[in-house]
């Protein structure tokens, strides 16, 4: 068919049927993973911050850097320790994104908590490796980490409440990978508590990728 100009008229095509669909101002999951990732980058780079630097005449005697690095060990393992749990966080929240059509309102709050808390990380970080095996800087930390891996694990329930999964994306997967975060966090909790009485307990935060696929299985058990 033509118009009048005799040029041929184009057919509608409902909104339905176009392959791009847009998502909803505000919830855009490119937006909010771009945003995620900022957050996480600058948070791991404050933590090198906190590591005390050498100055004066101690750069000047071999023997002064050595004692002074030595003496610096807990503020660099804080920042390992650290830096592999929020590196943790930046790939399961990149993994959560990869699977996910679009976002809701939940998921977009529970980001909120998530981030409050992987900007605070390098604070406590700063705290245990200055104070070593104080337990109020290690209940601090733990206390931390356990209500950031809370939040991960909400907004991970939020998605595979959502309806807004991927095409292909098996929702049991994603409520799995929630209950894996819910027992990680449990593990955070309970060294906080436990390190008023353990001076070690941080040594149990080095086992969490190991404990959280067994983990999220027992979590999926006391779901049925």
């Amino acid at each position: 068919m033509t118009d009048h100009q005799g040029v041929p008229e184009r057919k509608a095509v409902p909104v339905a049927d176009t392959e791009v669909r847009r998502a909803a101002p505000g919830f855009s999951v490119e937006r909010m993973a771009m945003f995620t990732d900022a957050v996480l980058a600058i948070a791991i780079t404050l933590l090198v911050i906190e590591i005390p630097r050498p100055e004066g005449e101690v750069l000047e005697r071999p023997h002064d850097l050595r004692r002074f690095l030595w003496g610096s060990r807990d503020s660099f393992l804080a920042y390992v320790l650290a830096f592999f749990l929020l590196w943790g966080v930046w790939r399961r929240h990149n993994l959560l994104c990869d699977q996910l059509a679009g976002l809701n309102r939940a998921m977009a709050a529970w980001h909120a908590p998530l981030l409050l808390f992987v900007a605070f990380l390098p604070y406590p970080t700063s705290l245990i490796g200055h104070t070593s095996g104080d337990p109020l800087a290690l209940c601090v930390f733990a206390a931390a980490e356990a209500l950031m891996v809370f939040s991960e694990a909400g907004l991970k329930e939020a998605a595979y409440r959502s309806g807004l999964l991927a095409e292909g994306v098996d929702p049991v997967d994603v409520r799995r990978s929630a209950g894996a975060s819910w027992s990680v966090g449990a593990l955070f909790a309970a060294t906080a508590v436990l390190a008023w009485w353990v001076p070690h307990v941080w040594i149990a935060w080095l086992f969490t990728p190991v404990l959280a696929a067994p983990g999220g299985r027992l979590v999926e058990r006391l779901r049925r």
